[in-house]
This record gives structure tokens, C-alpha cells and sequence, in this order.
């Protein structure tokens, strides 16, 4: 698999990772079995970055990382995770440098490591990407060893905007995707410039990129694409990447039109993200072994020609652009 350096880790990583989300919960019952299964294809498939959170599942997902890591080895894997959303009241304050010990004991005994590859603000109230105090406290994480590196995991473009212009901010996670296109137009050049590394989530707007659903298609309620369509438990902009059910799945079947032939459509949503300037890995997330190792695969599929990138293009814009360009 192609390799890229993730921005100021200086870490080289396969440019699809594996999102780990799905592991801990919010995506339907995963059992153990199912997600050793997944991690074990995603890491024979040649991915090299796993991507958690100590909220997913209240630690379920990182628990499984750490376990498969430290049977199989950690040599040449890099495991991001984040933290934040433990926080309970979610704001501004409780993002203070003993809150940031805490959750990081939490998430270093929880992957079965002293020090942790790189760790994320997991989506925080604006303000505290305004603070100094924020960057101070995560510089001295680094200094006591717990993390080798820090970066963002945001929701807008501004939050992006305003972790890349800190010095140490190694990564910015961003939703992006062939239905969330914003993130082009400034984000991505500003973290070239920067230096700074770029994490693509949601790349499939929750499997709508995939092709696979239709009009009928209905999800279990443990499933945030239930229970969170319209932001009831967190911003919709993470599920369906804020698009519309209905107006994605119309989208969706005009996406797909343009799969390459021997593809998925999924392959091809992934393959558009790895062509953007600027992108280090996206992290598709999987419930199956075969989804792991198809999402591995888009990576093999060539560069998308012009009149892909056209069709794209004119689907956004008259379909979905609308609905999300001016909200993040």
C-alpha cells in the first residue's frame, strides 16, 4: 500500500487506515469475534493506522486495539485515539490539564501502552482551540512522555483553521468525502503549508457512498443512523455526513454510475479522497473482514480520470451542496 508521512508525526502510514468507531458501538452489535475479525483483515491487508477513541464504547474499541496489537506486534502500526468526550458537562472548561491525565491513564492502560502515537481533542467546544492553555497542556503531555504526538479531530472548517495555525498540532481529522467537499478549499492547502497531516473521516457519509442503500433501508436503534439523524446525540454532521437520508440515496445512485469497472462504489469514494492534495490516510470504518480488505483495496485502484472528477463535481453541486456547504 502507498505510504504518506502523517504530518508532523513524521510517521509513515498506508493511506487507508481503519476507523474503529463500529468496534466500540453507535453502529449495531459487533460481537468479539467479529471485531478481531475485522482487525485482523484490515492489518494483513497492509493498513497501518487505526484510528479509536476512548468514548467508543466506553473503551471497547481501544481495548480490542490493544489486544490485537499485542498479540500480533505493534511494529510499523501506528494507533491514534482522542479524547474529550468523557466530559461530562461537554464544554470549554473541562478540558484542563488534569481532566487530559485522567483520560489518557484511561486510554494508555485500556491500549496496554506508556506512551500513546498520537492522541485528539475528540470534537470540543470551539473555544478551546482558542486557548493557549489548551496547546500548553497538551505540550506537556508530550514532555511527560504520555503521547508522542498530539493533533484534532473538528468539526468545521474554522476549528481546523485554528488548530493548524499551532505549532505543534501534528494532524487535523476532518469529515470528508465526496458529499462533504469544504474542507478543499481551505483546510487542505493550509495544512500542506503547515505541514500538518490530514485524517479523512466519515469517507463513506456513513455507507450512503457505498451504493448500497435504498429508500426502505432502516438501521438498528443502537445505530446512530437511527437515533441521530437529525443531531439528537451529537452533530449530524457525523451521520450521513449531514446529508439527508432521502437526498443521499438519489445522490448515491449517480455515484455510483461512475464505479470503474472491477470496483465498488465504496472503492471509488475512497479512491476520490486519496487523489485530494493534501490527505495523509482516510479511515474507513468496517464491520466485515471483506469490508476491511475492500476498503484496503481502493488504495490499488488508479488515480480518477477527468470526467469521474466532473460527474462527481456536478452531483455535488446540484445535489448536495445545499444541504451542507455552508454549515461546516
Amino acid at each position: 500500500m502507498e505510504t504518506r508521512v502523517l504530518g508532523r508525526t513524521g510517521r509513515s502510514v498506508g493511506v487507508v487506515g481503519l476507523g474503529c468507531w463500529q468496534l466500540g458501538g453507535d453502529w449495531g452489535e459487533v460481537d468479539d469475534e467479529a471485531a478481531r475479525a475485522v482487525l485482523d483483515a484490515a492489518l494483513d491487508a497492509g493498513v497501518t493506522f487505526l484510528d479509536t477513541a476512548d468514548v467508543y464504547g466506553d473503551g471497547r474499541s481501544e481495548t480490542f486495539v490493544g489486544k490485537v496489537l499485542a498479540e500480533r506486534g505493534r511494529e510499523g502500526i501506528t494507533v491514534a485515539t482522542k479524547m474529550g468526550r468523557r466530559a461530562d458537562p461537554h464544554v470549554a472548561d473541562a478540558y484542563t490539564l488534569d481532566a487530559f491525565r485522567r483520560w489518557n491513564d484511561r486510554s494508555r492502560a485500556n491500549l496496554g501502552v506508556d506512551t500513546i502515537d498520537l492522541v485528539q481533542l475528540h470534537c470540543p467546544p470551539t473555544d478551546v482551540y482558542r486557548r493557549e492553555r489548551t496547546y500548553d497542556d497538551l505540550d506537556t503531555l508530550v514532555a511527560e512522555g504520555r503521547i508522542a504526538a498530539y493533533g484534532v479531530s473538528v468539526e468545521t472548517v474554522e476549528e481546523a483553521l485554528l488548530a493548524i495555525a499551532r505549532p505543534h498540532v501534528a494532524t487535523v481529522q476532518i469529515i470528508l468525502n465526496v458529499f462533504r467537499r469544504k474542507p478543499l478549499e481551505e483546510v487542505l492547502p493550509a495544512a500542506r503549508e503547515a505541514g500538518v497531516g490530514i485524517i479523512a473521516r466519515v469517507p463513506l457519509a456513513s455507507g450512503l457512498l457505498s451504493g448500497k442503500y435504498d429508500e426502505h433501508t432502516t438501521f438498528a436503534a443502537s445505530d446512530h443512523r437511527t437515533y441521530n439523524r437529525k443531531g439528537e446525540a451529537f452533530d449530524v454532521g457525523e451521520t450521513f455526513a449531514g446529508v439527508p437520508f432521502e437526498v443521499g440515496v438519489v445522490a448515491a445512485r449517480e455515484v455510483a454510475s461512475f464505479t470503474p469497472a472491477g470496483a465498488t462504489t465504496a472503492q471509488l469514494a475512497l479512491r476520490w479522497i486519496i487523489d485530494q492534495p493534501g490527505v495523509s490516510v482516510v479511515i474507513p470504518g468496517a464491520r466485515s473482514p471483506e469490508q476491511a480488505r475492500g476498503n484496503a483495496e481502493a488504495a490499488e485502484l488508479p488515480p480518477l480520470d477527468h470526467e469521474t472528477l466532473g460527474g462527481l463535481q456536478r452531483i455535488y453541486d446540484e445535489s448536495i451542496r445545499f444541504h451542507v456547504h455552508h454549515r461546516w
